[in-house]
């Protein structure tokens, strides 16, 4: 086993998902959890209470609320403009898309991570399901990864686990782990701010739902298939 890595953790299904998966892996993990002025708070509570229920350590809260004067998004001007269901046709960028967050957020954890003297940094970003945000794509993470490496003269590294699963599969990983229904009913993704299934009309709870109803209506396929990217 190894020993020790930080988990950019959410509170949603993925980054949920990502922690548990790495609490079977490492001695020690660290939890980061960032407050940067999204449109409702409630996920850091939630954040907060499944990390005690996980049993983490350590979980460390970072207020990086400035990004309000310094972006646009929908997610923290509570523009409720695109909250409304996007196809997967639709390659555009969505409004809810923080401009520089996912830099921010592996920048910082970096930093933790060096001071921690860990070398690993997880997050539970995913390009094979349709999201339409340019830094959850792979090439974003090695090419950051690269740069802060060679920046900090440190050998650390970016784990993505979930980057190549659909949401069905990621929803079958889940099961695998035996914690399908804890993440089900624990863990929030709703962009309204509501646990669980959500208000299962915005973008995030219907991609969300849509994956789990496909897992659970194809189960075999859709465990195969995970199973295929895992070997």
């Amino acid at each position: 086993m190894k020993k020790t890595a930080v988990v950019v953790f959410s509170g949603g299904q993925d980054s949920t998902i990502c922690l548990i998966q790495a609490l079977r892996q490492y001695k020690f993990i660290y939890c980061l959890t960032f407050y940067y002025g999204q449109r409702h708070k409630k996920e850091i509570d939630i954040a907060r209470n499944l990390a005690l229920k996980l049993g983490v350590q350590s979980h460390k809260f970072m207020d990086i609320s400035f990004l309000y004067e310094l972006t646009s998004s929908s997610l923290i001007t509570n523009n409720l403009s695109d909250l409304e269901v996007r196809t997967h046709q639709d390659r555009s960028i969505p409004s809810t898309f923080v401009p520089g967050r996912n830099i921010l957020f592996l920048t910082l954890a970096s930093m933790y991570a060096y001071q921690l003297k860990s070398s690993v940094v997880i997050i539970g970003v995913c390009e094979t399901d349709f999201s339409g945000y340019p830094d959850c794509r792979n090439a974003f993470i090695l090419a950051m990864n690269r740069s802060i490496s060679l920046g900090m003269h440190f050998d650390i590294v970016f784990k993505t686990p979930l980057m190549r699963f659909t949401k069905a599969e990621i929803w079958a990983l889940a099961d695998f782990l035996g914690v399908l229904y804890f993440v089900i009913h624990e863990t929030i993704t709703c962009y309204n701010g509501i646990k669980s299934y959500g208000c299962r009309k915005c973008s995030a709870c219907v991609l969300r739902n849509n994956g789990l109803r496909d897992y659970l209506n194809n189960k075999s396929s859709v465990r195969q298939s995970l199973q295929d990217k895992t070997n």
